[in-house]
């Protein structure tokens, strides 16, 4: 058990059954009144954002939470198929589980949240950015650099994002996975 002055970011709670991870705290210790804990969570399963404030001094569960790395194997009717770098077991996640799906690719690195005591999988990541390969877009112009124009691009993922208009087919770009846009040409 854990109490309002044990509050961090990152922290993991367990409300009413939901998990929550602590995106921002911010203590208030008003003139008149008692004082009290302003929070900003996030649902650990759906993703939602949640404001919710706390008195001071009231307890909390901690629920402790691991990060992992996992390797994406394959894809099948089951779901994704992830395999663990230390115990090479196997494991099977669906879509809604893993955040930035649509930029995963064969033999990527992903950060999953596993509840330690329980051993259940709640949630797995991409890193903040990936790399991939520009299969089918417009042909761009020389010189189209002056403008913030941009054209659809289809990454190796199957995945389409907007690209500026000097990509080309078979470049290699940097993609942020958290909103899907386009960050730097890579060499």
């Amino acid at each position: 058990m854990a109490t309002t002055a044990d509050i961090r970011n990152g922290m993991c709670i367990d409300i009413e059954g939901q998990y929550y991870v602590i995106i921002e705290f911010l203590h208030v210790k008003p003139g008149k009144g008692a004082a009290f804990v302003r929070t900003k969570m996030r649902n650990v399963t759906t993703g939602r954002i949640l404001e919710r404030t706390f008195n001071a001094g009231i307890k909390l569960d901690e629920v402790r939470i691991e990060r992992r790395e996992y390797q994406y194997l394959y894809k099948d009717d089951m779901g994704y198929n992830l395999m663990n770098n230390e115990t090479f077991e196997q494991v099977s996640l669906n879509a809604n589980q893993i955040e930035g799906v649509a930029f995963l690719k064969e033999g990527d690195t992903i950060d999953v949240q596993v509840h330690a005591e329980t051993e259940t999988i709640l949630t797995a990541e991409l890193p903040q950015n990936v790399i991939l390969e520009v299969t089918y877009t417009e042909p761009g112009l020389k010189g189209d650099t002056a403008t913030n124009a941009t054209k659809p691009a289809t990454l190796e993922t199957g995945a389409e994002v907007r690209v500026p208009l000097f990509i080309n087919e078979g470049e290699k770009i940097k993609i942020n996975t958290r909103d899907g846009s386009y960050v730097e040409r890579v060499k």
